[in-house]
């Protein structure tokens, strides 16, 4: 524990940190070497939910006592515990070696190795902690500093399968109105829709055609025509 620091990470990211105290005699994990076990960790049991902030903990019980901080001559578990059991061969004692992380009162002390085996919180910080992870929260104890975690990358548009950047685009813009540009006539088109127009009333046709005449219980050649034309015309490209 190089820079006596406590980091809370969620994917992988640094979200919270706190200062906080190791063993004054070092790291390890024999039985009554009263050090403090590196590797991994997980959280056993929590106790002390509900109870103000410098409760004294005595044999996991709170005794009626609240200390404030630096309370004089007195160093006792206070707030919360975490109790702790180890994961590998290395850290296997911890959980019968009573490894808790623990509030203290002697909070001018955090920041350097002062423990008797421990991990010592603030009185305000380990209630924190105790309310953040929950029983079965990994506990790493390292003998470096604290990992930087992961940092948060830029957004970035990407074209999808079909090369469509706009499928990317932010769905606000899913309600922005749609327009769609008119479409004007060429030359030639607006004089086959006069003459088709003509032919449909009878005034003119062409030269081998006589003229035709409607009846209400058939369709001229020229509807016929007109209604074919009509029917090419319109087709969308989106």
């Amino acid at each position: 524990m190089k820079d006596q620091k406590l980091g809370i990470y969620s994917e992988g990211k640094l979200t919270k940190q706190y200062v906080i105290s190791t063993s004054k005699f070092g790291l390890g994990d024999q039985k009554g070497s009263n050090r403090t076990p590196l590797g991994q960790h997980e959280v056993i049991a929590k106790i002390g939910q509900g109870l103000p902030a410098g409760a004294v903990l005595k044999s996991r019980r709170w005794n009626g006592e609240v200390l404030k901080p630096n309370a004089p001559g007195r160093d006792p578990i206070v707030s919360r515990i975490l109790w702790l059991r180890g994961m590998e061969t290395t850290n296997k004692n911890a959980f019968n070696r009573f490894i808790y992380i623990h509030g203290t009162p002697e909070e001018n002390r955090l920041g350097h190795p002062a423990s008797y085996g421990c991990v010592r919180m603030g009185m305000k910080d380990v209630v924190d902690l105790f309310n953040t992870v929950n029983v079965g929260a990994k506990v790493v104890i390292t003998k470096g500093g604290l990992p930087p975690g992961e940092k948060e990358k830029p957004a970035t548009l990407t074209d999808d399968a079909d090369g469509s950047p706009a499928l990317n685009a932010p769905a606000t813009l899913a309600a922005q109105p749609l327009e769609i540009a008119p479409i004007a006539p060429s030359d030639g088109e607006k004089k086959r829709a006069e003459e088709n127009e003509a032919k449909a009333k009878g005034k003119v046709g062409p030269e081998h055609e006589k003229p035709v005449h409607k009846s209400k219980s058939s369709k001229s050649k020229s509807d016929t025509k007109v209604a074919g034309h009509a029917a090419h015309k319109v087709k969308a490209k989106a």
